[in-house]
């Protein structure tokens, strides 16, 4: 993709929160045709496991999830002593008047609504990433 800055340093990790296969596929691998590694979960009660044994530098949070929601998820993590520094974007559908809001509210660092366009998107990756490189 021309335009988009690509990261510059071995230790970039995401965690991705999202129910959707198709749409867990799409950000699997744009993102990993990026460079960076990823680890996945259909799950917000899994978010908070995985970002404690995996530490990664960035978490997409998809806000309606299957089991708990995305609030309650990002609720968690900013709420956990390993995790609360990790910065949390929410990626999501909805996209009503105050939702923005209420997702910031709750403790996510960003807000990016579905449907993404891939230049945002990795443009608001690479803005939370601060310019680490993907790992080889």
């Amino acid at each position: 993709m021309q335009g988009v800055a690509s990261p510059k340093s071995p230790t970039t990790r995401l965690l991705l929160v999202e129910d959707n296969p198709l749409n867990m596929k799409l950000l699997r691998d744009v993102l990993e045709a990026h460079g960076y590694e990823t680890i996945a979960t259909g799950e917000g009660g899994a978010a908070l496991a995985l970002a404690c044994e995996h530490q990664p530098d960035l978490i997409l949070m998809d806000l309606q999830l299957p089991d708990i929601s995305g609030f309650d998820a990002v609720r968690q993590l900013k709420d956990h002593v390993l995790t609360r520094t990790i910065p949390v974007v929410a990626v999501t559908a909805f996209a009503m008047i105050g939702d923005e809001r209420k997702a910031l509210t709750c403790g996510c660092d960003a807000y990016l609504a579905k449907p993404i366009l891939l230049r945002d998107f990795l443009n608001l990756v690479e803005k939370f990433i601060g310019g680490a490189a993907p790992r080889r």
